[in-house]
């Protein structure tokens, strides 16, 4: 996956980020990282976050202590029984305040938490909607925590009268729990557990849908960029494997790919995605071209990095796998006169990996008088811009054909760089 110009890791990850401690947002993270390998496991991951969809009153207002959740999964994660459950324990409690104290303050802190947990959530789950294997997960979770025998201890600290054989009671089960090595697959449970929370809050919030798995063609109906503020919202459908999309600079050419782009990406992890409806097919690869610039470690220029990610693509095609590649202004990094040849050349090649999707945004308005454009065999899209009093005003819509607006010599113009660099009058 090449994705580094969707900014998943950065600007993406905050919309799904609704988690109370580091471990489930490095899981979040995580999970909108590793792409799914089948068709599949998108439709699992679908399954389960729309298990806890189905579950989402149980979670609008998921909170606990911060604190106690640390310190309790690092005494957890941590406890040795020779630190923690030496001989004669329960004699050792009875004559020492200060590991009394502590000892007691670690247990209500487990037990208090862990009845948080298990009463407010855990239990409390409609398992029903989840897929059969995840329903394994929320039975490890459940058969863990109940067997702490949470009302009955959580009620005798209520009452005050949890004492020092309790201590040891909770203290040998967590030894218990350790030897069996239960303890580890519990809090990695528990931690994916909360990044799913996490993400149907933001899919909840954002009011995102979950695209049908499809093959053949992209079909997405009102989607957007999520990180713009009012978004207009587009329709989009490809009809062929190669699309051809024009507009002037300023149009929004970028971001719309961005928006594209990401849907398809997020559609392809089993998350739900910007948009009131979409269909989508898995890809194997998935590359977004959008933000190059020269590489400097390697000493490609930008032309040649270009053509480099070109060739990684097009190889990656060959072998009739499905693939998603954008490429934004494609060989602007070279003269207009090759940029148009090799631009022509590039755009046929395309058509012929039938199985895969690329979108290909250009200046270069003589394209639209190929062949293979003129025959509505590659597809094409513009941005509209109207002029009104020679003024452009960007409508960020995407329609169906090419565009013929130049906008260049006029906000050259408007900027009074006619009369800058050719004065009318000169000082005497």
């Amino acid at each position: 996956m090449r994705i580094k110009d969707l900014n998943v890791n950065e600007d993406i990850l905050e919309l799904f980020n609704y988690t109370l401690n580091g471990d489930a947002k490095a899981e979040v993270k995580k999970l909108l990282s590793l792409p799914l390998v089948s068709t599949e496991e998108i439709l699992e991951r679908q399954n389960i976050l729309k298990g806890f969809m189905e579950n989402f009153s149980l979670f609008e207002s998921y909170s606990y202590s911060r604190i106690d959740f640390r310190q309790v999964y690092i005494f957890l994660r941590n406890f040795d029984e020779h630190d923690f459950f030496p001989k004669r324990l329960k004699l050792k409690l009875r004559f020492s305040k200060k590991k009394h104290y502590d000892y007691r303050g670690r247990c209500v802190q487990l037990i208090t938490l862990f009845h948080r947990l298990h009463n407010h959530y855990i239990k409390r789950l409609v398992t029903a909607p989840f897929p059969e294997q995840y329903k394994n997960d929320i039975r490890l979770l459940d058969d863990f925590l109940n067997s702490f025998k949470l009302d009955y201890y959580e009620n005798l600290i209520r009452e005050h009268k949890f004492g020092i054989k309790h201590i040891v009671q909770i203290i040998k089960h967590i030894s218990l729990k350790k030897q069996k090595r239960e303890i580890t697959p519990f809090q990695d449970t528990y931690t994916l557990f909360e990044a799913y929370i996490s993400v149907i809050t933001g899919i909840k919030r954002h009011n995102f849908c979950f695209p049908e798995i499809s093959t053949g063609q992209v079909s997405l109906t009102d989607f957007y960029h999520p990180l713009l503020k009012d978004p207009v919202k587009n329709t989009f459908t490809s009809n062929s494997n190669v699309i051809l999309i024009t507009g002037p600079n300023m149009s929004g050419k970028s971001t719309l790919l961005k928006a594209i782009s990401l849907c398809i990406y997020l559609g392809n992890i089993g998350f739900a995605v910007p948009a009131k409806a979409a269909q989508l097919p898995r890809y194997n690869n998935i590359s977004v071209f959008i933000n190059l610039n020269d590489d400097m470690q390697s000493g490609y220029s930008h032309f040649m990095t270009e053509v480099i990610n070109l060739k990684n693509v097009a190889l990656e095609a060959t072998d009739n796998s499905s693939n998603y590649a954008v490429f934004d202004e494609l060989f602007r990094g070279t003269n207009i006169e090759d940029a148009l040849e090799i631009s022509q050349t590039t755009l046929r090649g395309l058509l012929n990996f039938k199985n895969s999707l690329f979108l290909v945004s250009s200046h270069l308005h003589q394209l639209t008088e190929m062949k293979e454009i003129q025959d509505n065999i590659i597809d094409t899209f513009y941005l509209d811009c109207n002029l009104k009093a020679n003024t452009p005003a960007f409508t960020y819509n995407l329609k169906p054909g090419w565009s013929d607006v130049k906008i260049g010599r006029i906000l050259f113009e408007k900027e009074g760089l006619n009369t800058i660099l050719n004065p009318k009058h000169t000082i005497s």
